[in-house]
């Protein structure tokens, strides 16, 4: 799905640096943040950032872009707390993994 909406090599290369990367937009920039700031835990969504990403979004798109980043963020967890591993159907596919946070 991602190659088909235009998701490049390079773009996933950069995710775990993506602040400094130039392959991506301001507003992917944002989304991102958004991202890494719900999966934190605690979570870390700043008033700031939340009104930064209502200039770009409307509240149908916030919500949708919100259950998406907990849903994953819910797969990923469960997941992990069973110890459920990856079963191959993307082998030999990219799939770069998160670094591991400096405070983690």
């Amino acid at each position: 799905m991602g190659r088909r909406a235009g998701l490049t090599e390079t773009k996933l290369r950069d995710l775990a640096d993506f602040e400094s990367s130039s392959e991506f937009s301001d507003v992917e920039k944002l989304v991102m943040r958004y991202a890494v700031g719900m999966t934190a835990a605690p979570l870390e969504v700043s008033d700031r950032l939340f009104d930064e990403l209502r200039r770009h979004f409307d509240e149908r798109q916030l919500v949708e872009l919100t259950s998406a980043i907990a849903w994953e963020n819910y797969r990923a967890r469960f997941n992990h707390a069973f110890e459920i591993d990856a079963e191959g159907f993307s082998e030999g596919a990219f799939c770069p993994l998160p670094t591991a946070s400096k405070s983690a």
